[in-house]
């Protein structure tokens, strides 16, 4: 086997206009449009931190949900239709594959307890469950199944930082009769 330097790939870093990416046909990854939004809310908070990984003829073979929301405004236009890229040197079809099959299954998954933890250090620390919603991108039924709180104290949690305005009297009102 070859020596290979795995810095190689990275050093291969580009901005390219992203209408000349294309999306592969092999990649069974599906992502809801509620994460499409809070992907596009990452880039936006966070920046672009990790690139399109192309084949030679520009196939992407990670970060396709990264490239579409690329597509949508307000990304578009602030990132003047361009994405970050690094292209890999597969030698066959079957590697472009396996490369698209593997960066998705290394993502792993949010193991329960330690987002329990999560969630109970946001709450503990008064960030408001709007906030938490918004930034984490949970709806607020799922910050209560993680929040080990009862019904009752997470209802109160959650409308603590509401206000309301105060109702005025109204006088002198003329009914028709």
């Amino acid at each position: 086997m070859e020596e290979k330097n795995i810095l190689d790939t990275i050093k291969t870093i580009q901005i390219i206009d992203r209408d000349l990416l294309k999306a592969n046909d092999y990649n069974p990854n599906m992502v809801l449009e509620e994460n499409l939004k809070l992907l596009e809310r990452s880039i936006l908070n966070n920046g672009w931190t990790a690139p399109i990984v192309v084949t030679k003829d520009l196939v992407i073979i990670d970060g396709y949900h990264r490239w579409l929301v690329s597509g949508r405004e307000p990304l578009k236009s602030l990132l003047n239709n361009k994405v970050p890229i690094v292209i890999v040197e597969h030698k066959s079809h079957k590697e472009d594959i396996y490369g698209t099959i593997t960066h998705n299954r290394a993502r792993g998954t949010h193991l329960l307890d330690p987002m329990k933890k999560i969630i109970k250090e946001l709450i503990e620390s008064n960030v408001p469950m709007q906030e938490i919603s918004k930034e984490l991108g949970m709806r607020e039924e799922e910050i209560f199944r993680l929040s080990d709180f009862s019904r009752e104290d997470f209802l109160k949690l959650m409308i603590k930082d509401y206000s309301h305005s105060k109702a005025k009297k109204i006088t002198n009102i003329n009914v028709m009769k």
